[in-house]
């Protein structure tokens, strides 16, 4: 195959995210880009929002697509990029895992590196839904989940435990169950109106959430549709810590303090403003509206590629 014929990607590699693998697993999977001829164009990320302004800015004209060695993190940038652009330009996007957190990776099927690789190399794609969040002050896009209450509380409060790492987040998880913290607002979706105090809510594209918890067990990455998790007020501690060790199984969501709703955009009004979880982050604050975007990008992938 000459030259000219070559398939050709921008690769950016976050050298810091995660467990900080990622040139390492770019060094792993070349040689199976080299044996199908694919021609890299490596960046490696250097700061904040750089993957975003790769993906915002750079010109596609000679590239298939885009290839990301990261997490969560990583691809919400991009994402964000992508649909940020200023001539609307859409390109596949190729996800090899390389993060700490990977819910949108395990939901596709493609945690290991290799097996993510020569799916990019085999150009089977599917479509992907996203949420578009729309704050007071910005627009976002989240592939995997919007979270209020307390499924952002623990973000907060495991930023004051970073220096635990990885289990930082079970122990802000457990330090926020007992304090059973709860806030007043409405929830409005469809034709439905829940006012009064809430644990939490947990808008969900993906089936799971953080390590591996499947926090919406019946969510699809392309039905058009958002998974919401309510948890209202009242529960109490040790109907809490119940629910926390279903999560891995789904099985939380059959519990009567726990309502499950598929829909297709809501609005969310606390009475006092609060920090959102977006993919994983603190990324904005409440109010918020939320509504599905169908088809919004392509990925490259094996389960459920066309």
């Amino acid at each position: 195959m000459s030259n000219d014929q070559h398939r050709k990607f921008c690769l950016v590699v976050n050298p810091f995210g995660g467990k900080q693998q990622g040139l390492a697993i770019l060094e792993s999977v070349k040689p199976i880009f080299d044996a199908a001829s694919i021609d890299l164009e490596v960046i490696r990320t250097t700061r904040p929002r750089h993957a975003y302004d790769v993906a915002n800015t750079k010109s596609f004209s000679d590239l298939e697509g885009m290839i990301v060695i990261g997490g969560d993190g990583t691809i919400h940038e991009v994402i964000n990029g992508m649909l940020d652009r200023s001539d609307n330009k859409r390109f596949p996007l190729g996800l090899i895992p390389g993060g700490s957190g990977n819910s949108f990776l395990t939901d596709l099927e493609v945690l290991d590196p290799r097996k993510a690789t020569e799916a990019i190399v085999s150009g089977r794609r599917r479509l992907i839904d996203v949420a578009k969040v729309s704050l007071s002050d910005q627009i976002l896009y989240a592939f995997n989940i919007i979270g209020w209450g307390l499924v952002a509380d623990v973000n907060v409060r495991a930023e004051k435990y970073r220096w635990m790492g990885p289990i930082r987040y079970t122990v802000a998880s457990l330090v926020e169950l007992i304090r059973a913290k709860t806030r007043a607002g409405t929830l409005r979706f469809d034709d439905r109106e829940i006012k009064g105090e809430f644990c939490f809510v947990l808008a969900c594209n993906t089936i799971h959430t953080g390590k591996q918890m499947k926090m919406a067990p019946r969510a699809t990455l392309d039905d058009g549709l958002i998974d919401l998790v309510v948890v209202k007020h009242g529960p109490g501690l040790f109907k809490m810590l119940s629910l926390f060790s279903k999560l891995y199984d789904g099985n939380y969501i059959n519990d009567p303090a726990v309502e499950y709703h598929q829909v297709k955009s809501f609005v969310l009004n606390p009475e006092i403003a609060g920090p959102l979880n977006v993919d994983g982050e603190l990324l904005g604050t409440t109010p918020a509206e939320v509504v599905v975007k169908p088809a919004a990008f392509e990925v490259y992938c094996n389960t459920g590629a066309q």
